[in-house]
């Protein structure tokens, strides 16, 4: 299992940009999909975005398609989620996470929770006027 570290959230204002991070420093993440989650207070966890472990495939929740995007560095060791025209909506702790049951195929995407994937601790991303 890789250790996951997420960076880059903070305060911005309605219509702000932010790019997340999710980086490891034990090995690289080549060899995995790896997805991002976000949970609000008071609401269940959200799949918003992943990319396959070879990058050719990512996807998107409707909440988010258009407005953000994914990718992955070019030393394997990070996966970025650009996040533009952001909303009140957007307010959330963001997670990456790695996992057998995290499933990232041209039209699917779709996770199931295994004892085997990794979580990052979160950033928090707060869109306030």
């Amino acid at each position: 299992q890789v250790q996951l570290v997420e960076s880059g959230g903070g305060l911005v204002q309605p219509g702000g940009s932010l790019r997340l991070s999710c980086t490891t420093s034990s090995g690289t993440l080549d060899n995995y999909a790896v997805g991002w989650f976000r949970q609000a207070p008071g609401k269940e966890p959200e799949e918003i975005s992943c990319i396959s472990a070879d990058a050719g495939t990512t996807n998107y929740a409707d909440s988010v398609k258009g407005r953000f995007h994914i990718t992955r560095s070019s030393d394997s060791k990070a996966v970025y989620l650009g996040m533009y025209n952001l909303v009140p909506k957007d307010t959330a702790v963001y997670f990456c996470a790695t996992d057998p049951g995290l499933m990232c195929a041209p039209g699917n995407f779709h996770y199931r929770r295994t004892d085997s994937g990794s979580w990052g601790l979160g950033t928090q991303v707060t869109v306030v006027s």
